[in-house]
């Protein structure tokens, strides 16, 4: 039995919604990634983390820069990123899930973030301008999403030319089965969609993307899955 795209998405955003209601820290993998370190960060944020790597640190953050964060939750690495660009830079959290986006505008505002903002949208259609963003970061996120390819086209779209992603995201160390694809509660856990890591390197490259490298982050908490943090960069225009 296959899942249509609306019954995986409608399953992920069910579940990150009540993520976003419950303060629930959820790894998927065995790095640092919900570590609290930063402790000057807003305490909204730090309760609510869903990740399984650290895109931030892997990635070379300039000053003056914009940075896209995809699936942006509780907006953790939002904020950290505000710090490094500075005021004349800026960072944006995009999420599909309603309540994470409130959730993350209500701390912004709060603790008087002025180079942040988060949008409502998808990562396969989103809502900027091309060639508009410095660095696309991402934590645990595009294996939630069923038409990669439509994604990775559309991070290569809004970066510029020069432009960099520092995805982590969960891999899978063999195909998964079409039984395995089907479950719906292991879409929204990061298993059913993650792919391996060939066909992960092969979509990048077809997209566009150069100067591939990848980082372990560790092994996930189930053995068919782990945790890889992927570097590239456009350096053609398009």
């Amino acid at each position: 039995m296959s899942r249509s795209e609306e019954e995986i998405k409608t399953a992920v955003r069910q579940r990150y919604g009540r993520l976003a209601e419950s303060n629930e820290r959820s790894c998927c993998g065995e790095s640092q990634c919900c570590s609290a370190e930063g402790t000057d960060l807003p305490s909204e944020a730090l309760s609510i983390i869903a990740s399984c790597g650290s895109p931030l640190a892997r990635g070379e953050v300039h000053e003056g820069d914009t940075v896209l964060d995809l699936g942006s939750g509780g907006g953790i690495d939002v904020f950290r990123a505000s710090k490094l660009v500075g005021e004349k830079g800026k960072v944006i959290g995009l999420d599909a899930t309603p309540e994470m986006v409130f959730r993350a505008r209500e701390t912004a505002k709060k603790h008087g973030y002025q180079n942040v903002e988060f949008r409502l949208g998808e990562i396969e259609h989103m809502p900027l301008e091309s060639n508009s963003v410095d660095l696309v970061i991402s934590n645990c996120v595009l294996n939630l999403v069923p038409d990669k390819r439509l994604a990775f086209n559309e991070i290569y779209r809004v970066l510029r030319t020069g432009g960099r992603i520092a995805i982590s995201d969960m891999v899978a160390e063999e195909p998964l089965t079409p039984e395995e694809r089907a479950n719906l509660s292991d879409w929204s856990e990061c298993i059913s969609g993650a792919i391996t890591v060939d066909e992960y390197k092969q979509l990048l490259l077809e997209v566009g993307f150069t100067n591939l490298s990848t980082i372990s982050e560790g092994e996930g908490e189930v053995s068919r899955v782990k945790s890889i943090t992927w570097l590239g960069e456009k350096t053609k225009t398009g």
